[in-house]
């Protein structure tokens, strides 16, 4: 095998696959890109295994959204357009014995007229509506946003179970991605009985007809031929070198795996490795339930503190012609983890976006891209980014790189 290369990809997950054939596409000859990929098969998060009769995305919960085009037309070139179906997002929250649309704020109008008005109470006195400035620390930003009532009932406890760490570690900055309901559009909402304000991610998603998720992984993969190699830990990085486990040279070194491995196999600077160690991040168990249940969701929120799992993927609502769902837990919360084929342990599953995490990031990125290494993706930014979004940032990555080859 040739041992020189241009790109050396850590990582076959989406972001690694998309970067791959993005610099193809490009005009890269295949013959110049490595990906090395630890496991035996390419999608990192994104893989499906077959349980009980169909596919199940055994990384979780993943959906295609359909807002970014230049992803679909790179997606249904190995999927095609006609292989998915394509949903109207019902995602749902289990509260006082119900279940409410997400988001909350848009939809507490199919409440009961009493629950409704504890919650609008809360909300008119929380520090948004009266203006009040904006906390830095995730848990006073939610009560300042939705008050206390929401806070306590629903967000707090929630998140709480799905990052098993305590919430004033985490920052507001990414916040962004969160649904933006005004108060106003809350009161709308509940006299018109119609949800108001912004959709959250993935309002319309696709999944494949007769696939899992990780069908369209799996075949990118495969059409890499010999530029992926699968089964593949890394040992060993020498960074003066560019050589990788000592047999593969590389000119750029793009890198999709969590940060936290690189400390294993390569020479780093103490204020590096320190940087390093205080990134947090969440695991999650899987695990595939054979029942149906009782709902029209395609996933359902659970912030009861008394039930482990914090989600609910009801597959039989949009995998064809299976049953069942499955259900995701942070792993400091799953009371047993059984061995049998439905369950799954995903150690490298959430990034969490604590305060520091930030100024941590633009450092260890600083010292990367000194030493040729390019961060790209969920653990390459350390973000907790959809795969649409991995997929495209690879593909802008992809065009930057071809474009200052030529100069």
């Amino acid at each position: 095998m040739k041992n020189k290369f241009k790109y050396i990809i850590l990582g076959g997950g989406p972001s690694g696959l998309s970067v791959a054939h993005g610099l193809i596409d490009n005009g890269c000859d295949p013959s110049d890109l490595l990906i090395l990929e630890k496991e035996s098969e390419v999608g990192g998060l994104c893989r499906s295994r077959e349980i009980d009769g169909s596919p199940l995305d055994c990384g979780g919960g993943h959906f295609l959204d359909i807002k970014k085009q230049n992803v679909l037309d790179l997606i249904f070139r190995f999927l095609p357009e006609k292989d998915w179906n394509r949903f109207d997002r019902v995602s749902k929250i289990r509260l006082r014995g119900q279940e409410v649309d997400h988001p909350l704020e848009a939809n507490l109008w199919q409440l009961d007229i009493d629950s409704q008005l504890d919650y609008l109470e809360s909300i008119a006195l929380a520090g948004s509506v009266k203006e009040e400035p904006m906390p830095e620390s995730f848990s006073e930003y939610i009560r300042w946003k939705l008050g206390n009532r929401i806070a306590d009932e629903y967000m707090i406890p929630y998140n709480e179970k799905i990052w098993s760490i305590g919430l004033n570690e985490l920052g507001t900055y990414w916040l962004y991605k969160l649904p933006n309901v005004s108060f106003r559009e809350t009161l709308q909402s509940c006299i018109e009985s119609h949800a108001k304000g912004s959709l959250p991610a993935h309002g319309i998603f696709l999944y494949p007809k007769e696939y899992g998720y990780g069908e369209v992984w799996r075949r990118m993969g495969e059409a890499l031929k010999a530029s992926l190699v699968t089964s593949c830990s890394i040992d060993s990085i020498n960074l003066e070198t560019m050589t990788i486990n000592g047999m593969w040279k590389a000119d750029k070194i793009i890198s999709t795996i969590p940060w936290a491995a690189w400390s294993n196999f390569c020479a780093l600077d103490d204020d590096i490795k320190d940087a390093i160690k205080e990134l947090k991040y969440a695991s999650i168990d899987v695990e595939y339930h054979a029942n149906d249940i009782n709902s029209d969701a395609h996933w359902i929120y659970e912030p009861d503190k008394k039930i482990p799992y914090h989600r609910i993927l009801a597959r039989s609502n949009f995998c064809t012609n299976s049953r069942g769902y499955w259900t995701e837990t942070n792993s400091a919360r799953t009371e047993s983890k059984p061995s049998g084929p439905g369950f799954f342990h995903n150690e490298f599953a959430y990034p969490i976006n604590t305060l520091k995490k930030p100024a941590l990031i633009e450092k260890i990125d600083m010292w990367a891209k000194s030493h040729n290494v390019i961060p790209l993706g969920r653990w390459g930014r350390w973000e907790h980014m959809n795969s649409d979004i991995a997929v495209s940032e690879a593909l802008t990555l992809a065009e930057k790189l071809m474009f200052e080859s030529l100069k």
